[in-house]
């Protein structure tokens, strides 16, 4: 009787001990402080007024905790160089060079060309301006030299070489044609690729914003719309936005990176919480944000990483 008794002690002390570690491992679910990069798009160049704001996440509205402008805090841009441009970018070189020169203190560069899939770069951000842009070259202009440029944005968002805290933000020089797709057309505009780039992005915390220029490849305008599309598939998705919406490349690209530096002095870091499952760190939760200030749109990502704090 005694040995019984002891076992069923043991029992319990172990259904305990295991109900124990299993609470423990359980996460709860709750509100967890989140950011949300976005732009204030202002004609006045007025300050976001945080008052103003209303947010929404996952069709539930979320008090707004804070704002901080990017320009008073650190931002890290990656300008990624599609391998495969038409040899004619090298007479924007010039442009880009004055346009890194022309960034912000606090702005840290990293230049990198899309290749196969992947990203070359020297795999850190520098605030030397003048460092940065030592890497800076002609594109190889080959024939689909980056394979994919989707590809290429979802290998280097979801290994972003730095996890400093800091706004981050890719430009990328390329034509946005997607040539895993099947059909290269603007009536076919629903790739998997795409959308998984737009989702790494969003889960990395990146705004995306893009400049068409024309691959050695291309032909047609049907191409040149298709690669728009998708670009500015991806900007929109992640807050960020797509430059020239034409079927040439342009002679100079020295207009939209003015636009592009603009969106970067009227970015901020929106600060909230957002309820989430603790088993899965990289769930992405559906954010609306709006604003009642008047004059100001705002620009931001369909869906964040719930966690993510910059």
């Amino acid at each position: 009787m005694q040995v019984v008794r002891s076992m069923m002690l043991a029992a319990v002390v172990t259904t305990l001990a295991c109900g124990s570690v299993f609470a423990q491992e359980i996460p709860m679910e709750g509100p967890v402080p989140t950011t949300a990069l976005v732009r204030a798009e202002s004609k006045g160049g007025a300050p976001l007024d945080a008052n103003a704001l209303k947010l929404e996440v996952n069709g539930h509205g979320m008090p707004v905790e804070s704002i901080t402008p990017v320009s008073r805090g650190k931002a890290q841009l990656a300008i990624l160089v599609d391998d495969g441009l038409r040899s004619s970018f090298a007479n924007q070189i010039s442009e880009i060079q004055q346009f890194v020169r022309d960034l912000p203190p606090g702005v840290e560069v990293l230049i990198g060309y899309m290749q196969n899939g992947g990203v070359r770069s020297e795999d850190h951000f520098s605030a030397n301006h003048e460092e940065a842009l030592r890497v800076l070259r002609i594109p190889f202009s080959s024939v689909g030299a980056s394979a994919s440029p989707y590809f290429c944005l979802s290998e280097f968002v979801k290994h972003w070489p730095s996890q400093e805290p800091a706004a981050r933000f890719v430009l990328m020089l390329t034509n946005g044609v997607d040539p895993y797709n099947g059909s290269v057309s603007p009536l076919n505009q629903s790739s998997p690729y795409v959308e998984r780039a737009q989702e790494d992005a969003q889960a990395a915390g990146v705004a995306v914003y893009s400049i068409y220029y024309g691959d050695r490849g291309e032909r047609g305008n049907a191409v040149a719309f298709s690669g728009q599309g998708y670009l500015q598939q991806v900007g929109s998705a992640t807050g960020g936005d797509s430059f020239n919406n034409g079927t040439i490349s342009p002679p100079s690209i020295s207009p939209y990176l003015r636009l592009f530096s603009r969106a970067i002095s009227e970015s901020y870091l929106v600060s909230f919480r957002a309820p989430m499952n603790r088993r899965d760190r990289n769930d992405l939760a559906r954010i609306k944000l709006k604003t009642s200030q008047s004059g100001v749109k705002i620009h931001a990502p369909d869906s964040v990483r719930v966690g993510l704090v910059e």
